[in-house]
């Protein structure tokens, strides 16, 4: 009886032992579905996301979808949104150059690489650690609903005609949408100095101006204009897309009407440059493990922007060469020197 009563009291602390091990496992996650990540909140206590424009653009769309699904995977502990607007992001990017705390993202992208240039920023996205790419969208084209331009060739031809008297509508100077209008006047044979852009630097801005009627066009990524084009507020000449964009049926690409042009507006994160190996990893993981997850395709989906993702050194490359080409085109429509 008293070799009974040992073995049963050793094999009830084997079943307490495991059944400890087994709760253990289960608090330290590590799973790949959208409730936990090897990225999880015991290594990110409290995420900043700066976004370096004011609200109701891409960018905030961009950062605050970040900001939901992080902490809905529960992959960091909180997430807060920093919105630092102006001078087509630059002054975001100088906000970042001094940021003191590791674990900080900033959402950036096609914009801030030509408003670099053209703000001439004491910043540069060359001194950031870039994390990854993370969306694409294409351009539209709009016009109020009560315009007299029923095509982009009838608002080509005005500006030709009457130049800075026509006036066009986006994000910040030097950004995508900047470059869109630069490049289809080229296209055109029309030169830089017909073009009256007037930017700012947020996507709520823009379409306030548009929606008045202050400015005669307006053109900002298809997931901002998508839902006024649907409401029938704003009409829609044309996308930048290679072809149509499936949140606007029917709206024709550029070089499906004549315009040999075509143009994507990307965006991705990049982290303040002082940080070091180890925190590179980290936050490449955790933007990593947030692209896989459903929540993050179901933000993709609901904001039709393209998956463009592109992490760690690939990113930085494609980075690298992107500001040369954004250089280059720059100079050829004549936006900087």
């Amino acid at each position: 009886m008293k070799t009974n009563r040992s073995l049963t009291r050793r094999t009830a602390l084997l079943a307490a032992a495991a059944a400890t091990a087994l709760a253990l496992t289960a608090c330290g996650g590590g799973g790949s579905g959208a409730g936990s990540t090897d990225s999880g909140a015991e290594n990110i206590k409290k995420l900043n996301i700066i976004v370096p424009a004011n609200p109701g653009g891409g960018w905030d769309q961009t950062g605050r979808a970040m900001q939901a699904d992080l902490t809905a995977n529960k992959q960091v502990g909180s997430a807060s949104v920093q919105n630092i607007g102006g001078a087509g992001g630059t002054n975001g990017l100088a906000k970042l150059a001094t940021e003191k705390n590791a674990d900080t993202l900033m959402v950036m992208g096609y914009v801030m690489v030509g408003s670099v240039e053209t703000n001439k920023s004491a910043s540069r996205l060359e001194d950031t650690t870039p994390i990854a790419r993370l969306t694409e969208e294409p351009l539209v084209v709009v016009v109020p609903a009560s315009s007299p331009y029923q095509s982009i060739d009838d608002l080509v031809a005005d500006i030709k005609a009457k130049g800075k008297g026509v006036a066009v509508t986006g994000g910040s100077a030097g950004g995508a949408d900047h470059i869109l209008i630069g490049q289809i006047l080229k296209a055109q044979g029309i030169g830089a100095d017909s073009l009256n852009y007037i930017g700012y630097s947020g996507g709520g801005e823009s379409l306030a101006a548009l929606l008045g009627n202050k400015v005669q066009a307006g053109i900002s990524g298809v997931g901002e204009y998508a839902e006024q084009v649907k409401a029938g507020k704003v009409r829609a000449l044309a996308v930048s897309g290679p072809v149509e964009a499936p949140a606007l049926p029917g709206v024709k690409p550029l070089k499906d009407q004549g315009i040999d042009v075509v143009l994507t507006n990307w965006r991705g994160v990049v982290a303040p440059g002082s940080i070091d190996e180890a925190q590179t990893k980290k936050l490449t993981e955790l933007v990593t493990e947030l692209n896989k997850s459903e929540a993050w395709a179901k933000t993709l989906k609901d904001n039709n922007w393209d998956n463009a993702f592109l992490a760690g050194e690939e990113f930085k490359t494609f980075l690298t060469e992107d500001i040369a080409k954004v250089k280059t085109t720059l100079t050829e429509i004549g936006l900087v020197k």
